[in-house]
């Protein structure tokens, strides 16, 4: 029993020291956290480098934890001062896609010009000349939004847009929006700053190439005489047909001007577009307010095809020519049917070049 209580007199002092040490390190610990905790969560990684002065015992430790706040609270203010002021709240990020920013190709907008007519009058070669200039990002399909799709509605019309810079335009084609009866209006409440360019040609030349191309692709269609009249004794020309509809240039632009003024309507030869591709693309380049950079020096002549390509580009390592459908050999057409055609179009392109201000020697 002697033994036993002076081992236990003896471990006393000990378990004191453990317990007085144990305490100085839980303080030791406390005090640094609170030190970090002031110096740099709450201040920032501005804060003063200030030494932590050591709390010489518990009570000063606790002194210091009532003083300390947590980390992202603002202090409490003194009874009787005014409130502070709120912080604005950040305004929303835009949606993706609806605007540029850093490290992004741009945003898909609305076209600013369009190419609405007219089929078989060269529309693809103007859009393939035109999108190599470095101001203009162009669509290459045709969405045909204003005359099948108006029902998806806009968002949809800009969701297949190509990314634009602010400095680029962004340009689309549809060649049968031009006898479209709703697409002039649909087209002005998008935009009544939209810039049309409308491609034409010859009629009767415009209409023998519609009836290739169906042709080359319903082998079993009646004959271009049998569908381009009624009656061809009488000279009775069937404008039911679309192939001889679309050539009334003058009517089709009645719809038009009623919405756009002539203005914001540029029109395109499609035989000077073969002859002087260089010239063409230059007016339209500068209906379109950008700079002239598509020159002769980008187009050779195609012999087989029979019209003009592009050379080689710095975006291109290969020269740029239209597809294999453009460039058919027409069909042959009697010449009286030619000429029967061409009396029919006369009135209409007399007044189309009144309308326009502009011969396009079709006669």
């Amino acid at each position: 029993m002697a033994r036993r209580a002076q081992g236990g007199r003896a471990l006393a002092p000990s378990r004191r020291l453990a317990r007085r040490l144990l305490f100085a390190l839980t303080l030791s610990l406390s005090c640094s956290y609170l030190c970090y905790s002031l110096l740099c969560c709450c201040g920032g990684p501005a804060a003063p480098r200030a030494r932590c002065a050591p709390a010489r015992s518990a009570a000063a430790a606790k002194k210091l934890l009532q003083k300390s706040r947590p980390c992202g609270r603002p202090p409490a203010e003194p009874p009787g001062s005014a409130a502070p002021a709120r912080r604005p709240r950040e305004p929303p990020a835009p949606p993706a896609g609806s605007a540029p920013g850093p490290g992004r190709p741009g945003a898909k907008r609305l076209p600013r010009a369009i190419v609405v007519g007219v089929k078989k009058g060269g529309t693809r070669a103007v859009l393939e000349f035109i999108r190599a200039h470095p101001d203009v990002r162009a669509l290459g399909t045709e969405p045909h939004f204003f005359d099948r799709n108006y029902d998806r509605g806009l968002e949809w019309y800009r969701s297949l847009m190509p990314r634009t810079l602010d400095s680029q335009i962004t340009v689309e084609k549809t060649p049968s929006y031009f006898v479209t009866k709703e697409a002039p209006r649909r087209i002005f409440n998008m935009s009544r700053d939209t810039k049309l360019i409308v491609v034409v040609r010859n009629p009767v030349t415009r209409a023998i190439s519609d009836y290739t191309q169906t042709l080359s692709k319903k082998p079993d269609i009646p004959t271009f005489e049998g569908l381009s009249f009624r009656n061809r004794s009488l000279g009775l020309v069937d404008t039911s047909w679309n192939a001889i509809r679309i050539g009334m240039y003058a009517v089709h632009l009645e719809s038009w001007l009623q919405y756009f003024p002539l203005s914001q309507i540029h029109f395109v030869s499609g035989e000077k577009l073969i002859t002087d591709p260089a010239g063409e693309m230059g007016k339209v380049q500068d209906f379109l307010g950008i700079k002239r950079v598509i020159t002769d020096k980008h187009f050779y002549f195609n012999k087989t095809k029979g019209f003009p390509c592009l050379k080689k580009t710095e975006s291109s390592s290969s020269p740029r020519c239209l597809g294999k459908s453009k460039g058919r050999t027409h069909v042959q057409i009697d010449p009286e049917v030619i000429e029967q055609l061409r009396d029919f179009y006369r009135p209409y392109n007399i007044k189309f070049y009144e309308t326009v201000g502009q011969d396009f020697r079709w006669e």
